[in-house]
Parts: structure tokens; C-alpha cells; sequence
């Protein structure tokens, strides 16, 4: 394969100004790519032009512009996350007989993208199109728990922009650092009655080939009906079927 390295370099900083939630300064986007600030004020340049990024002039920053908008509406448009995670979630359910979904971040709330049903299981909130608070969430937190410090502060800057459900959630961001520390060690999340009472979740992250989270693979079980040792194999199938779809993301078999 060709070596492009400016191709590269500029799609590197569009994954940057993707990632995070404010413009940022020139001098930033080089110090985060170990670029030269030089050739990373040409690359914006090129970028400007065509509108994929904007520079805010009076505040020295740079962030996506219109045709990255448009190019990531043409990635919805061909959904082939949705499409792609829907088949790894109908062989989950299928092999667990609990209701899986398929959620994504935006901002603060899991957004459910794909659910699937099984027989004879009752629906649940986790609906397509239904957003929650991310911190209640197993998808969320699996998918929190994969971004930086700094953004994390940047989403809840104060305790009060916490949402609790039925009396349980991070009450504090101490609580809410210490619970993703804890997602980050075990390499999945779970909640138990923050969504549902009498209802758990388990979640993997499907991450991108920079670490960022693309989206979250979780099954919903009743609680009384999972025990230690069934829940620890459903954690393994749900973290299983993460990498099946972060695998056929990335093209492999």
C-alpha cells in the first residue's frame, strides 16, 4: 500500500476535531499529532478550502466544517454500522434468549440505534431512537469509560449535571470517575436497576482504531433469572459480539 502521508495527516485531523466537543487551536491540533505546526497550518488550509473545516477567527480555533457534516450524513444515509451490528446482535439473542441493543454516545445520553427482540421477552425502554443518561446506562458507561479525562470533565463539569434514576447512578463525579476506572479494569460495564428495576445490563465497547468509541453491544436480562455464573457468560458473549462488529468495521474476517 502507498505511503500518503499528508492523506494521512489530514484525516488525523479530522478524527481530532471530531473528538472533541470544542474548537481547537492550531497549536493544539499539532501538539495532540506530534505534527509540525507548519505543516499543520497547511493542512488546515486545504481543509478550509474545502469546507471541511471552519477557523473561528476570533478565537484562534478550528473546528469540522459543512463537508464533514455532509460526509458523516452520507455514513448515516449507508448505515452500515446499523447494519453490521444488527447481525452480530441477532446471533447474541439468539444464543443468549435476552433482549440485546446497540447504542452510540452523543453528548451526555446512549442513544439505542438497533434492538433486538427475543421471543417471548418483553420490551423495554431501550428502544430504538430512545435516548437515556449515559452515566445510568451500560452502554454508557462502557463508552465513557473509553474516552479522556478531559472530556469527561468537559460533558459534567458539576455533580449537578448528573441525572439519577430510581435513587441509583454516580451521585458525585468522584462516584462517576471511580465507576469508569472500575469499567476500564474489567473491560465491560453493568448496571443492575438504574434503567429498570428488576432488570440488569451488561456492555462492551466497539472502539475505532484510535481507542474512541464507536458504539456499545449490551444485552438486558431480569435479575432474578441470572445468576454469578450465567452473568459471567453473558458478559463474555456480549463482549465477544463488541469485537465481532468492531472486526467487520475494520474489514476483517
Amino acid at each position: 500500500m502507498p505511503n500518503v502521508p499528508a492523506a494521512a495527516h489530514a484525516l488525523d485531523v479530522l478524527a481530532l476535531l471530531g473528538r472533541r466537543v470544542t474548537p481547537m487551536p492550531a497549536s493544539a491540533i499539532a501538539r495532540e499529532l506530534d505534527l509540525p505546526r507548519s505543516s499543520v497550518y497547511h493542512l488546515l488550509a486545504v481543509l478550509r478550502e474545502r469546507n471541511f473545516v471552519v477557523h473561528l477567527v476570533d478565537q484562534h480555533r478550528y473546528g469540522l466544517g459543512t463537508a464533514a457534516f455532509e460526509l458523516g450524513s452520507s455514513y448515516s444515509r449507508q448505515e452500515p454500522l446499523r447494519w453490521i451490528a444488527r447481525t452480530v446482535l441477532a446471533r447474541l439473542v439468539s444464543e443468549t434468549t435476552h433482549n440485546g441493543h446497540f447504542a452510540v454516545l452523543d453528548g451526555r445520553d446512549t442513544l439505542y440505534l438497533v434492538e433486538e427482540r427475543s421471543p417471548g421477552r418483553p420490551s423495554l425502554v431501550t428502544e430504538v431512537g430512545v435516548r437515556l443518561p449515559a452515566t445510568l446506562t451500560a452502554s454508557g458507561l462502557a463508552m465513557l469509560a473509553a474516552l479522556p479525562a478531559q472530556q469527561i470533565r468537559a460533558l459534567w463539569p458539576s455533580r449537578r449535571d448528573l441525572v439519577r434514576r430510581h435513587e441509583a447512578g454516580p451521585a458525585s463525579l468522584t462516584e462517576l470517575r471511580a465507576l469508569l476506572a472500575d469499567v476500564r479494569v474489567a473491560g465491560h460495564a453493568r448496571e443492575d436497576g438504574s434503567v429498570t428495576p428488576g432488570f440488569a445490563s451488561v456492555a462492551a465497547v466497539v472502539p475505532d482504531h484510535n481507542g474512541h468509541p464507536q458504539g456499545a453491544v449490551a444485552l438486558t436480562f431480569p435479575t432474578a433469572e441470572v445468576d454469578a455464573a450465567a452473568c459471567q457468560a453473558l458478559t463474555a458473549a456480549v463482549v465477544d459480539a463488541a469485537r465481532a462488529v468492531g472486526r467487520q468495521l475494520r474489514g476483517r474476517s
